[in-house]
């Protein structure tokens, strides 16, 4: 088995200071469609000269590096115990190389490990076993701001009128896009898981934002209901960073889960624009990042 340390600190570093390309043309097409002078357009500017400055130097994106979630697919060959040392010993050096600020805070204390390492949540690391002969090892950046404007529903809600239905579920997640009204830092990504329970809704949401910006849904119906979503919340004004104009969402992402009878859960989370995610790949000693 090799040693995957110095790999996972460059898909670290990579994931915080090279935006990937798909999210930054996203924010270009943004961009062109806002009305030229205005806040809107002004904001969209800032961000993408920000990417490029984040690029050049190597620096963090965002000031708040967010909470690293790792998301790794391996064949039986790895052991999860040897790959979830190697991950959290590169957390450590990324932090001490700057690409990730210190942010693992006990919450009972209040006191700051200093190097990103926490308890056994921090960072958050999934395992999958595949049979697949290759590695793949997702990574993805969740800041602060935009996980606090997330939102999970139980279904029906009689407030916003939403059945046990898809109709209930686009007024449920239209709901917290207007509620966040620009926070998180918009415009954003949304993830949005249909079903499972609190946990596992929730989880899902965040799965949801692997994909690619231009990836299409496998599930045409659900698809359909990103394109209306996304639609629909750009048509709600709310604009970059709550400063009016065409674009508050960028794009949307779902997943469908099994379900209890009893329940229906609709979570949503909310990713900023610096949609920070990105995936190192690995086939025998060779390392390659997408």
């Amino acid at each position: 088995m090799i040693d995957l340390t110095k790999a996972f600190v460059e898909l670290i570093r990579l994931t915080s200071t090279d935006l990937a390309h798909d999210v930054e043309e996203a924010i270009t097409r943004a961009r062109n469609q806002e009305e030229p002078g205005s806040a809107a357009q002004g904001a969209l500017d800032t961000i993408l000269k920000n990417v490029a400055l984040a690029r050049e130097n190597s620096t963090p994106i965002c000031q708040d590096t967010g909470t690293p979630l790792f998301y790794v697919h391996h064949s039986p060959d790895w052991r999860t115990r040897d790959l979830r040392t190697m991950i959290r010993d590169a957390v450590m050096e990324a932090t001490r190389m700057t690409y990730l600020r210190p942010n693992a805070v006990d919450s009972l204390t209040g006191k700051n490990s200093g190097d990103n390492i926490g308890d056994e949540h921090f960072p958050t690391i999934h395992f999958e076993e595949t049979d697949n002969d290759e590695l793949v090892a997702d990574l993805m950046l969740k800041g602060g701001g935009c996980e606090n404007v997330g939102a999970q529903y139980s279904l029906p809600n009689s407030k916003l009128g939403a059945g046990r239905d898809l109709e209930g579920v686009r007024r449920v997640v239209l709901d917290m896009v207007n509620t966040a009204q620009g926070k998180g830092c918009a415009p954003g990504v949304l993830g949005v898981a249909v079903g499972g329970d609190r946990g596992s809704s929730y989880l899902a949401s965040k799965e949801a934002l692997l994909r690619k910006m231009d990836e299409p849904n496998p599930d045409p119906e659900l698809g359909e209901l990103e394109n209306r979503l996304l639609t629909e919340s750009n048509q709600l004004g709310i604009g970059p960073m709550g400063f009016g104009g065409e674009t508050t969402v960028l794009g949307v992402k779902m997943k469908g889960m099994h379900r209890l009878p009893a329940s229906f859960f609709v979570s949503a989370s909310y990713m900023c624009w610096a949609h920070r995610r990105r995936r190192m790949i690995v086939r025998g000693v060779d390392v390659s990042y997408e």
